[in-house]
């Protein structure tokens, strides 16, 4: 059971709570700092009312040797007050950042929107804003009433003009926060929306480029990014004037106590020293509220930070480790199962009864928008069934842990997706690289020889998205990285939607390699060259199961074909092999 349940709080306040004791050292280092803080005023006070009087220079050698020691003490505790929020930083970052790339990349999958970015981007924030100086007002705050304690020792009208002149800054920075609050949460989230737009729109940079698109998108984001510059400048705008009013309070404040000062030692009520350290301890209790406001903005924008990682992580909690189940077979049967489109309402199959034994080589075909692709996505286990079961030797496949069950998969999506990296890298799946199945996985795939030909053959790094890959190729070192360690359950999702001849064949041969070994394999396609090393098919409608059944079966039911039958289907039925 996750943690945060147990507890009734957040996991993100967990970790933080799990760091209460080095926030409780922080804290009692900066009661230390504070207190040293009045060695400044002490000083100038026997500098004034007592050396200057006596006009004694060993009473100044020995307070100025004193007031030294006590600085190089001071500076030792804010060195060490420093390291310990150091600590609580990278103690939070190594708590979390696993956390935040798994809920990320979750929130990606499930199609439920934001950016994993921007997620990271929010942690590194947080992070920040601990061993920044923000914080320290967070901790010298508290202490500020000590220093009015004091000058109201001196005299208490003192005390009154520091307390109203700390009210006055705390109520201007409060009335920041009101009136650019808003103004700033608009401004970053249509400058996220604009950022997302611009990297989604420019990934297809030479569609833009050959059909002139260029112009619609720009506008498109120009729109967006518009939108967040008003804002900012509105909330800057709001701030600025506030800041300037505070500027002015802050100077006032520090003439006017000298000169409340003064008027008090004219008449001998206090005496100039006092005059002097009054000034130096209101400036030292304005400190905090003026570090604050100064590092607002930081604040704030932590704050959010803070705000969408708790959201993300409560949305996608640690998932619970299932006990270790044996190795599967390969035996898939999918139970009266109704699926939709991760985050949304959208039905794209509907009561699909299937089994498929250990060993069997079956096709899927139907038209566009038939549910092919979907169902490849549940006997992966990528997404859930909405009603329904897919079992994997009677476990549900979604629910199996897929760090264990990785191993037994194959998948080849139709949209390839290779990763920075080396190609053996790539078929390896970024775990350790075992060579020799490396190459066996390449040669069953029929892309041995290719990759030799590349200059540095399978240690040759790719690029972000193996750029300098052709489609075809791209697709047969995915077909390859789905052979690795022969999976028991493989499935290829129009895996020669970018084959030319050779490829096909390469494919076919690489099909019936699979169903030698024993591995269950599931082909979505749409040409008919694969269809000669299957076993059986399966023909899906408007997401439900029109037939399925051995393959000689289902090419002659087929064979006599309705209107109501679909053409991608027609094609596949007329160029069959018997």
């Amino acid at each position: 059971m996750n943690k945060s349940k147990i507890s009734g709080t957040s996991e993100l306040k967990n970790t933080l709570l799990g760091m209460r004791r080095i926030f409780i050292a922080t804290g009692v280092f900066s009661f230390f700092i504070n207190m040293l803080m009045l060695v400044p005023a002490l000083y100038m006070m026997q500098v004034y009312d007592r050396v200057l009087a006596s006009r004694n220079a060993s009473t100044l050698l020995m307070l100025t040797l004193l007031m030294l020691f006590l600085y190089i003490v001071m500076a030792g505790l804010e060195w060490i007050r420093s390291e310990l929020l150091v600590r609580a930083s990278s103690q939070l970052d190594d708590s979390l950042k696993n956390r935040v790339f798994v809920a990320s990349f979750e929130s990606i999958l499930k199609k439920a929107g934001g950016n994993p970015g921007q997620s990271l981007n929010d942690l590194n924030n947080v992070r920040q804003f601990l061993t920044g100086n923000g914080l320290f007002a967070f901790f010298d705050a508290p202490w500020a009433p000590i220093f009015l304690l004091v000058i109201a020792l001196l005299h208490p009208l003192l005390a009154l003009l520091a307390l109203v002149g700390a009210l006055l800054l705390v109520s201007l920075t409060f009335l920041t926060e009101k009136l650019t609050q808003k103004p700033l949460e608009e401004a970053n989230k249509a400058a996220m929306q604009a950022a997302n737009s611009a990297n989604n729109s420019l990934k297809n940079a030479e569609v833009i480029e050959a059909m002139g698109m260029l112009p619609g998108l720009r506008q498109r984001w120009y729109a967006r990014h518009k939108e967040s510059i008003e804002y900012q400048q509105l909330a800057s705008n709001r701030a600025g004037r506030i800041s300037a009013l505070t500027k002015f309070v802050r100077i006032a404040l520090q003439s006017l106590i000298l000169g409340v000062g003064a008027w008090l030692a004219i008449d001998d009520i206090i005496s100039p020293g006092a005059m002097i350290a009054a000034s130096i301890l209101m400036g030292r209790a304005l400190a905090p509220v003026e570090l604050a406001i100064g590092s607002w903005k930081g604040f704030v924008s932590s704050r959010s930070a803070y705000a969408r990682l708790e959201q993300l992580l409560e949305k996608f909690p640690v998932r619970d480790d299932p006990m270790v189940l044996p190795a599967p077979k390969g035996v898939i049967v999918v139970e009266n199962v109704t699926a939709l489109v991760p985050g949304t309402q959208a039905v794209v199959l509907k009561g699909i009864n299937v089994a498929i034994g250990q060993g069997d080589v079956v096709a899927v075909i139907g038209s566009s928008a038939s549910g092919k692709s979907s169902l490849a996505r549940l006997l992966v286990g990528v997404w859930p069934a909405a009603m329904g079961k897919v079992r994997l030797d009677g476990a549900d496949i979604y629910s199996w842990n897929k760090l264990e069950l990785g191993q037994y998969i194959g998948y080849l999506p139709q949209d390839i997706e290779l990763f920075e990296g080396t190609i053996a890298e790539n078929i390896a799946r970024f775990g350790e690289v075992d060579s020799v199945q490396v190459v066996n996985a390449a040669q069953r795939a029929g892309v041995h020889d290719m990759i030799l030909h590349f200059p540095q053959g399978y240690d040759t790094p790719i690029g972000e998205a193996g750029g300098f890959l052709s489609g075809g190729q791209r697709q047969r070192i995915g077909l390859a990285r789905a052979m690795y360690c022969d999976p028991v359950l493989i499935v290829l999702d129009e895996p020669n939607s970018n084959l030319d001849e050779q490829g096909e064949v390469a494919l076919v041969g690489a099909v019936k390699a699979m169903k030698t070994a024993g591995s269950t394999v599931v082909v979505i396609t749409h040409r008919t060259n694969i269809v000669s090393v299957v076993d059986k098919i399966l023909v899906l409608q408007e997401g439900g199961v029109k037939l399925f059944g051995p393959k000689a079966e289902v090419l002659a039911a087929l064979r006599t074909p309705t209107p109501q039958t679909p053409a991608a289907v027609k094609q596949i039925i007329n160029k069959a092999p018997e």
